[in-house]
């Protein structure tokens, strides 16, 4: 298991480094553009973007973790369909070579003969990142590979990535929207019950180095398995008085806003970009709860962050389910599983939330939470 952990960090900062490679060249990204059609369409959105990153990112961490992992090859799964159609119409399968040539040249395949993008990124996919700083020392888990699966999600909010709005992150704050919001999400999952044990979530766009101008990355990661809990991040100390904070997509439905706003006031109430980057602002504490009242995620948004959250204590919740039981809302029947579908949707929509979410992490300010929604949903 700290094999895999390591290794899910490595492809992660690979991941990452493709993301910031695809944004170098404005010219080029806009060429990296498609919109989704059909069954994959996210419906939330007017325009839903599959960008050859996205693919990419996926695939190459799809041939990474089968390499090493042979009975893990066919469970691993992603947001993205692997196909791509170039600008001759030809409808092309991404996948990764075994060598840096062999990939360069299906992805100029890809790229209509556009043999230096194709180079570049074939380049990003198959070199090394720098060393990992993540202590996975000593850490033992009682688990199989062939006992996991796993969700990736290359690049979770990829309308911000393609925005590329450039924003200053200040510790301690959330920041609403911009490059940061952009994560390379990696969560593992048990096949036989769909518990999220671990996760691995890259911020490709953190920082920029002072001296260079050029984007560096962070990680973060979590093991939630029996009675191991192990996160990078440790949990937060909270603050003096009962004051709880909000984080939630600006769509949400005025009548959650408003309930909320009478459990933790109007400025305890924060917007931001992302499922999974508002997921990470709950588990560095920069928010306390994250309430979603719709079915618009899917299990690739939330696997990775869940797993972080359990190590912390927390998790994952259907609101819908919450808001049904007569139980308290920490009842881990109600947790977010990822093992199986919704046998009548089709599509992405098979592997949607449908009963909204609540992320949080401390069981007290879920069912605060629960009870302020009661009467309104």
């Amino acid at each position: 298991m700290a094999d895999l952990l390591r290794l899910l960090l490595r492809v992660a900062e690979k991941a990452g480094n493709v993301a910031r490679v695809c944004r170098q060249e404005a010219p080029l990204f806009q060429l990296l553009v498609q919109e989704k059609t059909g069954d994959d369409k996210n419906k939330k959105f007017v325009q839903d973007f599959k960008t050859l990153a996205d693919v990419v990112i996926q695939e190459m961490i799809r041939h990474d973790v089968g390499a090493q992992f042979p009975e893990m090859a066919d469970f691993i799964h992603g947001e993205e369909s692997n196909k791509f159609e170039n600008g001759l119409g030809e409808s092309l399968t991404v996948t990764v070579g075994g060598t840096e040539e062999e990939t360069a040249a299906l992805l100029a395949t890809v790229l209509d003969g556009d043999h230096t993008a194709a180079s570049l990124l074939a380049r990003a996919i198959h070199q090394d990142p720098a060393t990992i700083d993540a202590n996975t020392d000593g850490l033992t888990v009682p688990l199989s590979p062939s006992e996991l699966a796993i969700w990736i999600d290359p690049i979770d909010a990829t309308s911000q990535y393609i925005e590329g709005r450039e924003e200053v992150l200040v510790e301690g704050h959330l920041s609403p929207s911009g490059l940061h919001c952009a994560l390379v999400l990696i969560g593992v999952y048990l096949r036989s019950t769909g518990e999220p044990v671990m996760g691995v979530i890259n911020q490709p766009f953190n920082n920029k180095d002072p001296a260079g101008g050029g984007w560096r990355g962070k990680h973060f990661w979590g093991v939630s398995c029996g009675s191991i809990h192990v996160c990078s991040v440790s949990r937060p100390k909270d603050g003096p008085g009962t004051g709880l904070s909000v984080v939630l997509s600006c769509s949400e439905k005025q009548v959650v806003k408003e309930a909320l706003t009478s459990v933790c006031g109007p400025d305890q109430l924060m917007y931001a970009s992302g499922a999974g980057y508002k997921i990470l602002c709950v588990i560095q504490g920069l928010a306390d709860v994250y309430v979603l009242s719709e079915g618009s995620t899917f299990k690739w948004d939330s696997c990775a962050p869940h797993a972080l959250l359990r190590a912390l204590g927390g998790g994952v919740v259907d609101l819908t389910k919450c808001l049904q039981s007569s139980s308290g809302a920490q009842d881990h029947q109600k947790d977010l599983t990822y093992h199986q579908p919704s046998p009548e949707r089709k599509g992405a929509e098979r592997w949607a939330n449908h009963g909204g979410l609540v992320a949080y992490r401390d069981s007290s300010q879920l069912l605060r939470i629960i009870s302020s929604l009661k009467d309104t949903l």
